[in-house]
């Protein structure tokens, strides 16, 4: 198959994977680390280079999933508190293998805006769900519970200028990912002069 049909299945048939539906099969590690050496390959304006990555494996998923809760718990009104949100969170990590918390880390050039260094970050991310993809790894980049709240980037200790940018909850799963759907027509999206 040529490079570019494979490119080419790949992003049409990558599909987010809810944490419910994984099987609790690991991934190894070493695997984990190549994906993040793709997401190391992402565009990135002046060579800034401003994702980060919080790897979970083994006992620290569950550590981490506690932790989310507890968050959540701390700091969320009592007449706005579900317990079923608060289970939820404590057991997002049951079927998984890994977790990884994506942020994007502000540099020190001005002249850099943040919308790209964000940019840059989401880049990586797609590496990462690509590499996943051709790998048979299911993923699910989630940004819920706290996961962008003011809390969360405390437990990271970020700076100020810094943004936290989801949740990638890995494993596998032995169910097939649906069919991918667009609900606007690319002529729709699309403006073009000649």
């Amino acid at each position: 198959m040529e490079k570019t049909t494979i490119l080419e299945e790949l992003v049409k048939n990558r599909r987010s994977v809810k944490p419910a539906v994984m099987n609790g099969q690991k991934i190894a590690d070493n695997e984990i680390h190549e994906l993040l050496e793709l997401a190391d390959w992402a565009p990135t304006h002046a060579r800034t280079e401003p994702w980060r990555f919080v790897v979970y494996s083994g006992e620290a998923v569950a550590r981490f999933c506690a932790d989310h809760a507890n968050l959540y718990k701390e700091n969320t009104p009592a007449e706005r508190f579900a317990q079923g949100t608060f289970d939820n969170l404590t057991n997002m990590g049951n079927n998984l293998s890994h977790i990884i918390a994506v942020y994007m880390k502000r540099g020190s050039n001005p002249n850099i805006p943040v919308l790209e260094e964000i940019a840059a970050t989401a880049c990586a991310v797609q590496n990462v769900l690509l590499g996943a993809e051709a790998r048979g790894i299911s993923v699910l980049w989630s940004t819920g519970g706290m996961t962008l709240k003011p809390a969360m980037k405390q437990y990271f200790e970020l700076g100020e200028e810094d943004t936290v940018m989801g949740l990638l909850y890995m494993g596998y799963s032995s169910e097939t990912g649906k069919p991918g759907q667009r609900n606007t027509p690319l002529e729709q999206k699309i403006q073009w002069f000649s």
